[in-house]
């Protein structure tokens, strides 16, 4: 049949009991998926980390300015990544950067959920935010 039509037989299901084939152009049917393919990966969000930098003695006004930021890029659906660098002898106050950082997740608790909890790595001790999918009405 498919010679006849000058087509092409093409087996779709090999594994279907009996196996599924169908007659088409092969060469569309080839364009076809590698369209479909493209269309669904430009579909697919991207994931963009937006970084927040803080101090170990990083000042009340400063935290608060921060904080609106990361409210910002939360609501825009960014992932926030804050961390606390410790410079020189600023490392011993590493239960500042902790404190710091835990205030920081507990502050956007109601539109963030916590990916890790803070842990230090090198001079950096990082928190990684996400954020919350809406709630359907």
């Amino acid at each position: 049949m498919a010679r006849a039509q000058n087509l092409d037989l093409v087996e779709i299901s090999p594994s279907a009991d009996p196996p599924v084939c169908k007659i088409v152009d092969y060469s569309k049917f080839k364009y076809d998926q590698k369209k479909k393919q493209k269309e669904m990966k430009a579909k697919a969000q991207k994931v963009i980390v937006k970084e927040i930098r803080f101090s170990p003695n990083t000042d009340e006004h400063d935290f608060e300015f921060k904080l609106k930021h990361a409210l910002n890029f939360l609501k825009e659906g960014s992932k926030v990544k804050a961390y606390v660098h410790f410079v020189g002898r600023a490392i011993v106050f590493k239960e500042r950067g902790e404190i710091l950082l835990l205030k920081f997740a507990q502050a956007l608790e109601d539109v963030a959920k916590v990916d890790e909890m803070p842990k230090l790595e090198g001079k950096r001790m990082f928190l990684m935010l996400s954020p919350k999918p809406a709630k359907a009405k």
